[in-house]
């Protein structure tokens, strides 16, 4: 007998060969396999009559066996087979199908299902090309009955709504495999599953038992709606997404009161740190940043560690409310480290506070991978000694040989860019009590995956743009009409303005950034991209030959791209021509225009940073996506969005339902959960619920849950935290 812990090779027509096939997908024990859900079902619940046949249609027949052989040609062998129902005959073919040969005796009764077509060989109305067959009575094999009894047979192929899983091992292991051994592996269970969703959650949920779940989610019932089967809306399969999504929620939860638990250090909000705090503001804050700054204050002056997620549209100031809690852990004696994804974009940062910051004296340092040892070797030991109140860097601040004297707050910008263990490490970086933790993101990323993703986090969302912001006008056009947009160009720099030019590669024949398109045609071949250095030295002798044209690339040193950034900064540049090296954090208010050309083989999250580099000041803004060659189906949708709205929820929105959460972030390293049953695009209800339930099963004491109960879910979530849901233990 089997349990939902036995290894796979155990279960009957698996073995170890097949169990690291099998192993290759993440299936290792009778549970992960009672989990590979058909990721559709096809309804052969009404076997036709051959006489009833019509030509182009699906069919599921049960048939006897008449005749059947090999046949050889030129090209390849083929297997002929006849059945018959009575005086009506079928021909089914499959090529290249040896293994057939010594298959089938005359007199067997099949299950077959294909499309059926009209037949034009050996006098047969009809025939099957490459059919799926079950065998479901052979009577040379039939030991007498006594009675003379007709045999019983169930079938697994037609008759029902039957299940259509994703092949394995090549194809080695086809959806008929996996229907026959799932289903002997149900029927060999020896009890029913434990169940570790308390009784009184699945009570409120409406839930359906586990082994019914699981059963019903292969096996449907007669009468089970096939639109709710293909959409994932069963009682069996609400019952096991919801299971997932539960045990996720309920780790998240725990991660927070393990978190709240511990000592952090209790700032103070005195009259003197609040002045300072208003000393450094160069504008008047807008009602946003000042309910956002008073959600984080009030967090900073709990005795627990902050662990708050601040998330704004671009242009929305998280940048000033950054260094406003900074200036609070500062005033509290504290050394504050923010760490950013690129070099280009902690330069930035470290530009911007030493404006804001240093007029009031507070010492800031830089710390990059690519700074001469000297100064890097100065940066760590101001560090270490305390005098470097701010430190900010890439990922070179996590690097052993830097450690801090106090470290009260870490900010992390564009957190979807580093691994969870990243922010882990930085946070480890002090002796004292744990740090507060502020993690910054201009992807505005939709709730569902918000309460996965950073669901150990607190949120506050900055949702209002600062004063003298102009709406920024977006325009698609082809390439074909580039001179209007070059003029266009000319004119707005004549009247003072600047503009970026962006390309989505360096050199002709390299392979763009971001693939945008999943693989498929959005454009032209990569061959034919326009490149940033090639029309870098076009532009600038030709189409702008009076204008002072600059480049930008990832491929320059850290001192070139700051030297260009700051010529550009200072209105030394008039048109930038760049790559996505711009993407984040560049803040020029006089450039007014973004061009940007290939838009379609850019992602919908790129092209909003890439328009958020506009719209900084008071002058009206023009963003011109240029499109070349054939544009797909996602290119147009995500084009059009972009000249529909300006919004970036909706822009994320559409841009997880275009690539999946898995490639919203780009890599599994930023913590995404590796689901198997839940989806975070269709099951956002679920995924609300799931969270609520575990808030309340931890809340207690409840009436309704004893404490054995709350016990044993924690229990199987701590069984199945990380090989489940692939999330690091951190925070």
């Amino acid at each position: 007998m089997l349990d939902l812990a036995t290894n796979v090779q155990f279960v009957k027509g698996i073995g170890p060969k097949i169990a690291q096939i099998l192993l290759e997908k993440g299936i290792s024990t009778v549970e992960d396999l009672l989990y590979y859900l058909p990721f559709r079902y096809e309804d052969r619940l009404n076997p036709r009559g051959i006489g009833e046949l019509r030509a182009g249609e699906m069919a599921s027949i049960i048939a006897e066996v008449r005749t059947f052989g090999l046949f050889r040609t030129r090209r390849m062998p083929i297997f002929e087979m006849t059945v018959g129902q009575g005086r009506d005959t079928l021909k089914c073919m499959w090529f290249n199908a040896t293994y057939l040969q010594d298959k089938f005796r005359a007199g067997m009764l099949l299950a077959l299902y294909g499309k059926v077509e009209a037949g034009d060989r050996g006098g047969h109305r009809f025939e099957i090309i490459q059919p799926q067959f079950e065998i479901l009575h052979d009577p040379t094999a039939t030991h007498g009955n006594g009675g003379g009894d007709e045999p019983k047979w169930q079938s697994l192929e037609v008759g029902r709504i039957v299940p259509i899983y994703e092949t394995a091992g090549n194809g080695r292991l086809t959806a008929r495999w996996f229907r026959r051994v799932i289903h002997g592996m149900l029927e060999g269970l020896d009890q029913d599953p434990p169940d570790a969703i308390p009784p009184a959650v699945r009570g409120r949920m409406g839930l359906i038992d586990r082994r019914r779940a699981f059963w019903q989610a292969h096996w449907p019932e007669v009468g089970e709606s096939l639109a709710n089967l293909q959409a994932a809306r069963t009682p069996a399969h609400i019952r096991l997404i919801f299971e997932e999504l539960f045990f996720l929620e309920l780790g998240l939860e725990l991660k927070r009161r393990k978190m709240r638990s511990q000592t952090g250090i209790v700032f103070q909000i005195s009259d003197s740190v609040r002045a300072a705090v208003k000393r450094i503001l160069p504008f008047h804050p807008t009602a946003a940043q000042k309910r956002v700054l008073k959600e984080i204050a009030a967090d900073m002056a709990e005795p627990a560690p902050m662990r708050r997620l601040l998330q704004g549209d671009v242009g929305s100031g998280k940048t000033i409310v950054a260094l406003e809690a900074a200036v609070i852990a500062m005033e509290n004696g504290c050394q504050v480290a923010l760490m950013a994804p690129t070099e280009i974009l902690a330069t930035q940062h470290y530009l911007s506070a030493r404006r804001i910051l240093e007029p009031a004296g507070y010492r800031i340092v830089l710390l990059t991978g690519s700074q001469e040892s000297g100064r890097k070797k100065q940066a760590r030991h101001h560090i270490a000694q305390g005098s470097a109140q701010l430190v900010i860097g890439t990922h070179a601040l996590i690097q052993e040989t830097v450690g801090f004297d106090k470290l009260g707050l870490v900010i992390v910008d564009e957190q979807h860019r580093f691994g969870v263990l990243q922010r882990f490490r930085l946070m480890k970086k002090t002796n004292e009590a744990e740090p507060d933790v502020l993690v910054m993101t201009a992807t505005p990323i939709p709730r569902t995956l918000a309460l996965t993703l950073y669901g150990d986090l607190d949120t506050s969302v900055l949702d209002e743009l600062p004063p003298g912001r102009t709406p920024i006008t977006t325009r698609r056009i082809g390439d074909e009409r580039s001179e209007e947009v070059w003029e266009f160009v000319r004119k707005q720099v004549a009247a003072g303005r600047q503009a970026y030019i962006v390309y989505p590669v360096i050199e002709e024949g390299a392979t763009p950034p971001h693939r945008a398109n999943n693989g498929r045609a959005g454009g032209p071949g990569e061959g034919e991209l326009k490149a940033a250095i090639k029309m870098y030295e076009q532009l600038r002798k030709r189409e702008f030959a009076s204008l002072r044209v600059g480049l930008l690339h990832g491929r320059m040193s850290a001192e070139e791209k700051d030297a260009t950034m700051a010529s550009f900064q200072r209105g030394e540049i008039d048109v930038l021509v760049s790559t996505t090296v711009i993407e984040v954090g560049v803040d020029v208010a006089n450039a007014n225009i973004m061009v940007v050309e290939h838009a379609e083989r850019f992602g919908l999250a790129q092209l909003h940073q890439l328009r958020g580099r506009i719209g900084r000041g008071s002058a009206k803004s023009y963003c011109v996506l240029m499109t070349g060659g054939k544009v797909s189906v996602e290119a147009e949708q995500r084009l059009e969005a972009m000249v529909r709205t300006q919004n970036g929820f909706e822009i994320a929105e559409l841009d997880l339902q275009q690539r999946g959460p898995g490639e919203f972030f780009g890599t599994r390293q930023a913590g995404m959960p590796n689901f198997r049953v839940a989806n975070l695009l269709r099951d956002r209800e679920l995924l609300e619920a799931a969270r609520r339930e575990a808030r309340y099963v931890l809340a207690g004491p409840n009436p309704d849950l004893t404490k054995e109960e709350i016990a044993r879910a924690v229990q199987h979530l701590r069984g199945h935290w990380n090989r489940r849901y692939g999330l690091v233990e951190v925070g």
